[in-house]
Order: C-alpha cells, then structure tokens, then sequence
C-alpha cells in the first residue's frame, strides 16, 4: 500500500513546501504510485537541505528513507518511471554561503536502507545475481554500527591534514578545516609510514550521550535554546564561523570511508579500516567481518540489543561487500553503492488526539489532508502534526483498494497512535476505536478547493482504469496556491537558489502583485525603481535587503541549463532527467524545439525523446505537453528575454566514449547488462534503450536482434564485447 502526506510550512523557513512521506507500501506500489511520485523529488530535496544544512531535520529517519525506497522498487519495475524517480540519486544539500567550498574529487554519497532481515536477504542475493556468484561462492561482508552524525571528508597530502569538508551537494562541501583541526579525533598529521601521498579519509562527526547532556545544561544556562538530539548538535557545532566554539564542544569522530587515493593502502574493506587505525584514527570496535545472511542480522540483532549501552546514537547496521574489486565491479545505482546497504533500528510510537483535519493545496493541485494534534512528546520531541496521505487513507482504504486499519476511518476527535523515528513530523498510524467520542462523524473530504474553490476531482489513472489517491483542484494558474508553489519551485535551492527569495517572500511578493509568474522577477527591480512605493520602504524590508535581493536575482540571469530546466517544474521533470536533457540537447533552444516536433509521436523526434536513457513514454509526453501549452511559451518568451541558460559539461570527457550514445544489445558474456551500463556511464557515456539516428555505438552480443539491424541501417559503430573493452581501454 503507497500513501503520502503533507503538512503545514513550519515557521521561519525560506523554502516552505508540503511534505509527504509514504507509510507502507507492497506489490500494489507498481500499479499506484505514477499519480504522486513526481513530488518524491521535492521532498527529498526540502529534507537534504533541513538535514544537511539547517542542522534541523522535518522528515524523520524512516519516512525518508521509505520514499526512497519506493522509488527504488519502482525504478526496478517500471521502465516509464525510472526517469521520473531518477533524482532520488541526489543526497545531501548545497553548501552554506556562510563557509567556503571544497570540490570533492570523489562525490560523497549515501546508502539504501534496509528496514527488514527480508530487504537484507535480497540485498545479498541481488549482489549474487549481478555478479552471477552461485550460492557456494564466498561473499564476505563487513558489518559496523552506522554512526548518527555528520559526514565529514579529510584531505591529506603527505600525511598532513591540509582541508576538512562536509558532504554538502555531494559534489561540493563546506569548508569546515580550521573547526575539524579543534577535533581531538581527528589528526594533523598521519602517523604510520605507508600513507598514501593524496588520502582523503571520510567518517563520521558525533557527540557522546554525556557531553551532549553537559552542552545542552550550559545552553540552558545561558539562556539559549539546547539542542535537540546529539546530532545537531555535533552538526551545529562542527558548522561555527568561530573555531572556538567547536573546540569548547568535545567532538569525535569515527574513519569507516574514503575518497581520493594516491594509492590504495589495502584490498579490502576491512583492510582500509585496519589501515585507518594505524594511520591514527578510531575506527569502531563492533565493526566485524560476516559471510552470510545469518550473521549479518546476528550481528543486527546484538547490536540493536545493546544500542542504549554505546554511549553514543547509531541508527543502524551497515553491511558493505568487503572485496574492493567486487565493489568497483558492482559499481552504483541511483543515489548509493550496489556494494553497500544500511539496516535501519524500527520507528517509535505514541498516543494522542487528533483535535482538526486541515487541507491544503500543492504545487500540482494536490489536495492534501493534515492531522492537527494534541501535542505529545515522541522520543524527547515534542510533536503537533502528523500525516494524512490521502482521503482514501482517512476512510480506511489503502493504495490497492482494500481495507487498511480493520477499515476503521480516522475522525476529528479520535485518539490515534502516531509513528515516529527521528526529530521530525509523524504519521498517524491507527485509531484507538474504543476511546472514540459516541457524537463524532466520519470526515467529508472537500470536493473544491479550499483555496480557489474550484472543483477538486479524482482523475481515473488510463494505465490502471483505477482513480488516483489524489484529489486535485482543477483551477489551475487561477489558483494562487498553486502559483504560490510553482514560484517557490522556481526559486528553491535547486532551481535557480536566489538567496533572499524564500516562500515567505513570495507569499507576499505574489499578494502584492508584484510577482505572478518567473519571468516577474528578473524585472521587479526596474519596476521598483518606477513604482510609487519602493520595496525597501515596506515594513520588514530595508536598503540593504532589497538591494542584495537584487544582487541575487541579477547572479542568476545565466544558469546552468539543467538548473534552468528542472526550474520550470515540468510534471515528472526532476534534477537527474533535467540533466540528461540537458546533457543530451545541450541547449534549451534545441530541447524545445525537439520537444514540440515531437508532438507528433511517429516522429523521429519523439524517437530520439523517448531513446534517450532514463527518459520513457510518460516522461516524453509530459515534456510534449508542457511546451503545447501557449501560456507556458508566453511564460518561456518572457523568461528567456532575461535569463540565459548556460550549456553543462558532459560527466566526463576523458574517455573515449564520453558524451556518446551507446546501446547494448544481445546476450552479454563478459558482464551483466547492469554493469555494462554502469561502466559506460561512469566514463561519460549516455546509455539508449532503443537505436536511432543519433546513437554512437552499439554493443552487439550473441542473439542481437532487430536493434543490431536498426544499427546497420543508420551506419551505427557496431562492435562486440571485445571491442568495447578495448575501446575504453580496459584490456
């Protein structure tokens, strides 16, 4: 069963957005998710940047990691949603302003989460079956605690510590050196007398239970608000402009990673751990090498069982193929290591009163119900939200149609048991059925929309002949709401990030008129300097904001093309496929002029759209319709007057392949289909599905079929397994 949910802007954020979070979810996830799945992308992107760089997390643990994971089945099983998802791949969130930037030689990537010994059952056995390793075949696993804290990356050159960054976007970090140096864990120089010339050694940053009880009691006493849990404050206190402040805090930290090396000092996983300590760091105890299902979940299990007598928070279990070589040939998938998984400890859970139900509207028109609460403490966090998901879940129906919760509706007035896992907002989980008021009434979800009052209808998915979960305002660009949201989109750290612009100024901007549509804001500056009333003479304004507002705005009027596309906020239009499209037309004159020849779907143009890796028929047609829509070209002429987008470079143009479209075809000896196409794209290479014009090279196996004569017919570089390996140079 899929279910989603939002709720209402918490106070004081530059980017409000609604959040949804999926509870639980089965087989019946591939035949129901298509409806919601666009805003998978939003979410996680709003919960990276409260996480990573507010130090003030809005999703809890088990919530992001579910959406996640959905999307990672619905990759694996549905080839029309596979672009859609594709940014589910980005973790972390754009550095700070506030501390200089350091480019990361190897991005700094997170893990998929198990939550069940089944998902880690089929972690190893998909591990078997990429490398093709029969049951007998040693595979030997390390197993270690998974540290909650702050990803932290050092750089050292000749064994001297020479930067310290955070993870950042995962390909930029914050400068953090001068506060990682105050860290009595972390070394300025490495001792043992085999380290590798260039050794970037990556961990975790963390604070004891008892020095955060004892930060949190001299907070207090200086009248500042304490922190919420260990992990901010350790985030918190690692990200201080003064150096001071974070040597006055006692931060630690574990080495279990790495980025660039010179030369590998080891193997194997547990070979580079070994070789951590010698060079001087702490590497956790309970790390430990396991060669099969039982003893990864043994070693869970006991863990688990004495997680409260660590001293320090974990969230997990890590499981991470030790065999270097095998890694490199798992490769990566989406946003994580196929090599690589984190078995995440069960959510907690509460009770409490559900006093209102209130509805607001998203950026598509989703109408989307939230649980006012009684506020209860949840794990030492206070909590007065919760999520609703949809009104199919408040009358008792899950995703497939069936009864969920006995098919007990939820009601204003019911005591409901709410689950939580982290810092953040809960999900009503069930309804305590004999504590419910005799005169309370089943909930009549709006059928218009609270904002516009337009009607809010269901649509009937064509794929499934099913209603969607989603009940959506059919108001369009007449309801502010969703304006209001399409704007924030637009200006979200993502898109076009103008410092300056978050949704509490565009709620106003937008009220005043003054802003209506992007285009609006590239011009507000001249139309301020003509209008009668000036926006630094507004309350809660000044010269000084309103002049680097303007700053902002005027750094953004070049930008990069995937930035500019993904800004636009096309349905299922997320980072990844803005960047293939980006990377693929490589300008926004070509993408649309493309995308309007391929209205006609027997066109090669629609051919090539629907060719291009990770992009499928659903995606194409919603790119196709976008530029159908007259009031969206206005929009793009108005736009493009004053804003220039940039083209990107290609992931890599040191190969031979890179930048080239290639297609594999046939039964593979030599490797998987997986780890062909993770080879290509590594060295920069763009991987088809279908040949076409414009593919560069096929790759033919034994049985290739109607695509091999495809390549014959448009004179396509046609070469077997041998030949590629020798083109990329890896024989």
């Amino acid at each position: 069963m899929l279910f989603e949910f939002f709720h209402k802007p918490l106070e004081g954020l530059s980017y409000e957005k609604k959040k949804s979070v999926v509870q639980n979810f089965d087989r019946h996830i591939l035949s129901h998710f298509e409806g919601i799945a666009k805003r998978l992308i939003d979410v996680i992107n709003e919960a990276d940047r409260r996480y990573y760089i507010e130090d003030a997390p809005i999703l809890s643990d088990s919530e992001y990691d579910i959406l996640r994971r959905a999307a990672v089945i619905l990759r694996r099983n549905r080839s029309d949603l596979r672009s859609l998802l594709a940014d589910i791949k980005n973790v972390g969130a754009k550095p700070s302003e506030k501390f200089g930037k350091i480019l990361h030689r190897v991005p700094m990537l997170s893990l998929a989460n198990a939550f069940t010994d089944g998902d880690v059952k089929d972690f190893a056995e998909r591990i078997r079956r990429f490398l093709q390793f029969k049951s007998e075949t040693p595979l030997v696993f390390t197993s270690e605690p998974k540290i909650d804290g702050l990803s932290l990356s050092l750089r050292y050159e000749y064994g001297k510590l020479v930067s310290a960054a955070t993870r950042g976007d995962r390909y930029v970090g914050e400068d953090v050196t001068a506060n990682a140096r105050t860290v009595h864990d972390i070394p300025q120089h490495l001792k043992d007398g085999h380290v590798p010339d260039i050794c970037e050694v990556r961990g975790e940053v963390y604070l004891s239970h008892a020095d955060f009880a004892a930060i949190n009691e001299r907070q207090e006493a200086a009248g500042k608000q304490p922190f919420a849990n260990p992990r901010n404050a350790a985030a918190g206190s690692l990200r201080q402009l003064d150096p001071a402040i974070t040597a006055s805090r006692p931060l630690r930290f574990f080495a279990y990673a790495w980025g660039e090396m010179s030369a590998m000092p080891a193997s194997t996983q547990h070979g580079m751990i070994d070789a951590f300590r010698s060079f001087g760091f702490k590497t956790n105890p309970l790390t430990k090498l396991v060669s099969s299902v039982e003893e990864m979940l043994a070693h869970y299990h006991a863990i688990e069982t004495d997680r409260a007598n660590l001293g320090y928070d974990i969230d997990g279990v890590v499981y991470k193929v030790d065999d270097l070589l095998l890694q490199e040939r798992l490769g990566f998938v989406s946003r994580s290591p196929r090599w690589a998984l984190a078995h995440k400890f069960p959510a907690q859970q509460a009770v409490t009163v559900l006093e209102d139900i209130e509805i607001f509207v998203g950026r598509t028109g989703s109408l989307n119900p939230v649980a006012k609460l009684k506020p209860v403490t949840v794990g030492g966090v206070v909590v007065s939200n919760a999520t609703l998901h949809n009104e199919d879940y408040i009358r008792g129906i899950g995703g497939d149609g069936q009864p969920i919760r006995n098919g007990v509706d939820i009601r204003i007035g019911d005591t409901v048991v709410v689950l939580r896992a982290g810092d953040v907002i809960p999900k009503v989980l069930d309804v305590v059925l004999d504590k419910r008021p005799a005169d309370s009434k089943p909930y009549v979800f709006p059928t218009r929309c609270p904002v516009c009052d337009s009607h809010a209808v269901r649509e009937v998915n064509p794929r499934t002949g099913r209603e969607d979960s989603v009940r959506r305002c059919t108001g369009g660009l007449i309801c502010s709401a969703q304006a209001r949201e399409r704007l924030k989109h637009f200006v979200s750290r993502n898109a076009f990030d103008i410092e300056g612009l978050g949704g509490q100024r565009i709620e106003e901007l937008y009220d005043e008129g003054l802003i209506k549509g992007p285009q609006d804001i590239f011009t507000l500056e001249a139309r301020n300097a003509r209008g009668l009333q000036r926006l630094e003479n507004r309350e809660g304004w000044g010269s000084t904001s309103v002049k680097n507002l303007f700053s902002a705005i005027e750094a953004r009027r070049s930008i990069d093309l995937n930035r500019f596309i993904f800004a636009l906020g096309m349905p299922h239009i997320g980072e990844t496929t803005a960047r293939l499209l980006a990377r693929h037309f490589g300008t926004f004159e070509a993408l649309r002029e493309a995308a309007k020849a391929a209205a006609d779907h027997d066109s090669e143009a629609y051919a090539e759209l629907t060719s291009i890796g990770g992009i499928g028929e659903v995606v194409a047609d919603a790119i196709v319709e976008f530029f159908k829509e007259g009031h969206n070209e206005d929009m793009l002429d108005g736009l493009l007057r004053e804003v220039k987008p940039v083209p990107i470079e290609a992931a890599q143009t040191d190969t031979p392949v890179a930048g080239k479209t290639v297609v594999f075809t046939g039964s593979l000896e030599q490797m998987t289909r997986e780890e062909a196409k993770a080879m290509a794209e590594r060295l920069g290479a763009k991987v088809a599905g279908s040949v076409s014009k414009k593919t560069d090279i096929v790759v033919a196996g034994p049985g290739a079929g109607s695509k091999l004569d495809k390549a014959r017919e448009f004179d396509v570089q046609i070469m077997d397994e041998d030949g590629w390996f020798e083109l990329v140079g890896r024989k």
